[in-house]
């Protein structure tokens, strides 16, 4: 009787291979091809297996080649807010059978010619735009790509899977409110080349100080162009500056926070007792600063793979309108801003 190595061998295959297509496991891409040929040299030598309903499907499904561009480039700082949506991505398409054909950012003017040439060599159906990127790229990919799906874009013309960043920053600021804070500073940087007080973020804390009837001071809402350095050396600069010190500083990103809590500890300012602080993205190491950050939790992980959801379902032309999915935020009060709750409810 025929054995698994007996079609691993004919095929060309490793063992464990044979073994997860005649199983129908999805987990692991194999291809179209391949899956053909072990199911016809399974029966050709007889092995004794029925083959399910699902591999037959699976065979015969249509798979696409994906792209992905994001606004950050990837090699600054290894960044825990884009790796985590990309995890999200590669994860999905994998149980769909399929693999990322590339991750490309642009960086200098010279990488739009390079997008333009990667999106022709791997034929890509579908690409994956993750944040806002260079216009002019933008509307070159929406020409020559045959389906779009923004992640945290604005776009009403292709279908776009975010969460509510000015309403999370909203809510951050307004429970520091509730605490007593009256001067509260903001730390962020822009969106592309926009002015970074017309992010949406800033927006939230804008909007929840006015709402309070609280003064912004204008040279404590500090631009730090999302860059860690930054971020520590303007907020160092803030506070050996004439103006009187926040007693809570809201930043647009936990990296952000994390610097500009040195800048205060290195001054002998304990937190939270003379300085609050609250962050944005739960990224793993804000459990464990000293003291543990307060953040927004962004449901990353879960934005990339129900983008890639999205686009499959666009491509296998199950929609036509493009839609808005909102995936739900959750604030964590930690011991930098003296919350004692541990979170509050999921908001939409």
């Amino acid at each position: 009787m025929a054995k698994l190595k007996d079609i691993a061998d004919q095929v060309g295959v490793s063992i464990s291979t044979v073994s997860r297509v005649l199983k129908n496991d999805a987990n692991r891409s194999v291809s179209d091809e391949t899956r053909r040929k072990i199911w016809e040299m399974a029966e050709k030598l007889g092995y004794r297996t029925a083959r399910p309903a699902k591999a037959r499907k699976t065979e015969v499904k249509q798979t696409y080649a994906i792209g992905c561009v994001v606004a950050m480039p990837q090699n600054k700082y290894n960044s825990p807010y884009f790796s985590v949506i990309l995890e999200g991505i590669e994860k999905a398409l994998a149980a769909a059978g399929m693999r990322l054909e590339f991750v490309f950012s642009i960086e200098k003017p010279s990488d739009v010619e390079q997008l333009h040439l990667l999106v022709k060599e791997h034929g890509i159906d579908g690409m994956l735009v993750v944040e806002r990127i260079d216009g002019d790229a933008y509307q070159w990919i929406k020409a020559n790509v045959r389906q779009v799906v923004g992640v945290d874009l604005s776009d009403h013309e292709v279908p776009v899977v975010s969460y509510d960043r000015a309403a999370a920053a909203k809510e951050a600021v307004n429970s520091l409110i509730a605490q007593g804070h009256r001067h509260i500073a903001y730390i962020g940087g822009p969106e592309l080349n926009d002015d970074f007080r017309e992010e949406r973020r800033y927006l939230g804390y804008a909007a929840a100080m006015k709402e309070a009837g609280l003064s912004i001071v204008p040279e404590w809402v500090i631009d730090v162009k999302w860059d860690v350095s930054l971020s520590y050396e303007l907020t160092k600069q803030a506070f050996e500056a004439a103006v009187p010190v926040p007693t809570a500083i809201f930043a647009a990103s936990d990296m952000m926070a994390i610097a500009a809590m040195r800048a205060a500890t290195e001054r002998n300012m304990k937190v939270p007792d003379d300085i609050a602080f609250f962050g944005v993205d739960n990224i793993p190491i804000s459990e464990f600063t000293s003291p543990p950050l307060s953040t927004i939790h962004v449901p990353k992980l879960e934005m990339g793979m129900y983008a890639v959801k999205l686009l499959l379902d666009y491509l296998e032309e199950h929609y036509t309108v493009p839609v808005k999915m909102i995936i739900p935020y959750k604030c964590l009060f930690r011991h930098s801003s003296s919350m004692k709750l541990e979170e509050t409810a999921a908001r939409p």
